[in-house]
């Protein structure tokens, strides 16, 4: 297996869960990144899960020639929604490739916080079959979904790393537990988690990882098929080797929005992973004084009208936090409330938010970090959330909710 000992300034690890109908544009991706790839400075390396015979390779990519000559090891037929399987791979490229600087990027679909496991159904017909003697085993491949090309990378299932062939994606538990060992490995945080998937940038994500990573780069909105551009960001990149996390995540943003049209409506934002304590804090008082205002019917309606009003996405459950609070402060609500709502807005901009931006007229009230803010009911897997457990956010949800149904 080709490894280089020499210590580079950075290793870009990308995981790419491509046994599902992503698939095509993982293909395009890789070819993306050999368009540049690797320097004596820059290492960039891939894991890429096949629906076509359900085959997984590592790469070490190199500018120039074909795919398949990049290819440093083959998994065979895994299930890459196994967080031993991405904390594997975590071993592997630091271990192979020693970096100054990493960033993992994390390539597939996404669904921000929600933990919904969407493959359960499909899981249960497969054991009732099993049990009659129906199939052999149970690692057994279903059809790949499929969606029509020009729809967004989300626009019928949401999970994060999905693998359709073994019918497992990676939860946030699980994502915090690779995350806290990848920085036990690394013996300091990840420099940046990217994740090249939909729906990720939300305080809850940002938060549920905040002891294991430095910086984010992720979307508010659902992601195109085509995802980020890694032959400009990578070309940057070896360029100028010398910059700092924060530069990259920045680059990162401005690369892909760049690489969109106005009408693609598109967001993409960074943040800063140590300016999350700040920005729960803010948000557990503005939840505080919420749900104590929801005692006067004026009140509840208020937050009604603003949050309908709000900048919401493909996910109509997720709106962004900075709007929210900006026509909240500006709707005339308690002296309380506007003042709960200003700190959240200075915890966003002053720090939290290092970078961010859209494309398009319906994305124009993004501000880089999104919130889940349901209309009709709570998921019960929110409140396993750690920003749930420290916001009360949750528990404002609640009130909030039961409070509108008691009005009708």
């Amino acid at each position: 297996m080709p490894t280089t000992t020499l210590k580079k300034i950075w290793t870009v690890m990308v995981y790419m869960a491509g046994d599902n109908n992503l698939e095509p544009d993982g293909v395009q991706d890789l070819k993306e990144m050999k368009k540049v790839g690797s320097t004596d400075k820059v290492n960039i390396i891939a894991q890429f899960d096949r629906a076509t015979g359900h085959i997984a390779k590592r790469y070490l990519l190199r500018k120039g020639g074909k795919v398949i000559d990049d290819a440093v090891a083959s998994l065979g037929r895994i299930n890459v929604g196994d967080p031993k399987r991405l904390l594997d791979f975590i071993k592997w490229g630091v271990r192979n490739y020693p970096a100054d600087h990493y960033v993992l990027v994390l390539w597939n679909h996404g669904q921000g916080w929600d933990d919904t496991d969407v493959y359960a159904d499909e899981r249960h017909r497969r054991l009732r079959r099993l049990a009659s003697g129906r199939i052999r085993h149970a690692f057994f491949h279903m059809p790949v979904r499929r969606m029509l090309m020009s729809a967004p990378r989300d626009a019928q299932v949401r999970a994060i790393l999905l693998d359709d062939d073994a019918k497992d994606f990676l939860d946030n538990a699980e994502m915090k537990s690779v995350l806290a060992n990848t920085k036990t490995l690394l013996k300091r945080k990840l420099d940046i988690l990217g994740m090249d998937a939909c729906l990720m940038s939300m305080a809850e994500i940002g938060y549920q990882i905040r002891e294991s990573a430095d910086y984010t780069v992720g979307s508010e909105e659902t992601e195109p098929l085509e995802g980020w551009p890694y032959d400009t960001i990578l070309a940057s990149l070896v360029k100028t080797p010398l910059m700092t996390p924060r530069d990259l995540s920045t680059l990162i943003v401005n690369r892909y929005l760049d690489s969109y049209k106005p009408a693609d409506g598109v967001t993409y934002s960074a943040c800063d992973l140590s300016k999350t304590d700040a920005l729960a804090a803010a948000v557990a008082a503005l939840a505080s004084v919420l749900q104590a205002s929801l005692s006067n019917q004026a009140a509840q309606q208020q937050i009604l009208s603003i949050r309908y009003q709000a900048q919401s996405y493909e996910v109509a459950d997720n709106i962004d936090l900075l709007d929210f609070c900006s026509l909240m402060a500006k709707s005339g609500a308690s002296s309380a409330i506007a003042t709960a709502c200003q700190n959240v807005i200075q915890a966003v901009q002053s720090g939290y938010v290092v970078a961010q931006g859209y494309k398009g007229a319906d994305m124009k009230n993004s501000n880089g970090v999104a919130i889940y803010f349901p209309t009709k009911a709570v998921s019960p897997l929110y409140a396993g959330l750690d920003f749930s457990k420290r916001t009360g956010w949750d528990a404002f949800l609640k009130a909030y909710l039961s409070a509108i149904r008691s009005r009708r």
